[in-house]
């Protein structure tokens, strides 16, 4: 691949053609930058989509404040943004999805170890703070916010896009000084989370009529492939949720 063609490839481009989106890579360092300094630019719409008649059949249960909310949902559209091939992130659910993850045991690490001593781990090392998800998130969020205040004199959702991918990137590149974790740390979590969104059952609350399924022509949880296996040809299966088992 020659080197300009390798830099205006699109985020969304790697993740339809990579595979890491469906797969068990997902995490910190291996989908690489989405924002900032490992993107083309222009790939990135200028205005963030507004979050209209975007709701989730749970509905919000962690962030009571609708700014920390829209703060969350502009930065998850700016790391999986809506282009041609598809919806992002906030028409997919994937904020509702974040939400109503940290509003649980991922929310809360109940099921994880989290005595110290803590120390900053790599990225293969998985959980390393002393702050639970929830608390690392309020904290990010209002990193955001602040961030966006000494910038440019503006809260985060009013910034252009181009002006929330700069401060996206210092937090990639752990630029901004956070308490209990570090911002490189928070970002590799929030781009994970938003993958996470983007591509799981809507049962969990993102995945919005599971088109990020589509994006992929990932069939979902099919009950059986038996009228199609004997098939040497690609078969483009309608997806299925888990809640269509139910009936």
């Amino acid at each position: 691949m020659s080197e300009e063609k390798e830099k205006n490839i699109s985020r969304r481009d790697f993740l339809k053609t990579s595979g890491i989106a469906t797969g068990t890579l997902i995490g910190g360092g291996l989908i690489g930058g989405f924002i900032g300094y490992g993107i083309n630019k222009q790939t990135a719409p200028k205005k963030v989509e507004e979050i209209h008649n975007v709701t989730s059949p749970k509905g919000r249960m962690f962030f009571t404040k609708e700014l920390d909310f829209n703060i969350l949902s502009k930065a998850t559209e700016r790391i999986f943004p809506k282009d041609d091939l598809g919806p992002g992130a906030i028409e997919l659910g994937v904020p509702y999805f974040i939400d109503n993850q940290l509003a649980g045991n991922y929310g809360s690490n109940a099921r994880e170890y989290m005595q110290g001593p803590h120390f900053i781990g790599a990225p293969t090392q998985g959980y390393q703070a002393s702050l639970t998800r929830a608390d690392a998130y309020r904290q990010g969020i209002a990193a955001l916010d602040k961030e966006a205040h000494a910038r440019f004199n503006k809260s985060f959702v009013d910034l252009e896009g181009g002006q929330m991918d700069e401060i996206l990137t210092a937090f990639e590149k752990g630029e901004v000084k956070m308490t209990g974790i570090t911002s490189d740390f928070f970002f590799r979590m929030l781009r994970s989370a938003t993958i996470q969104g983007v591509y799981a059952d809507p049962i969990y609350s993102g995945n919005n009529n599971m088109d990020g399924w589509r994006m992929k022509d990932f069939p979902g949880n099919q009950m059986s492939y038996l009228n199609v296996i004997d098939s040497k040809k690609f078969q483009k299966i309608e997806p299925l949720s888990l809640a269509n088992m139910e009936h």
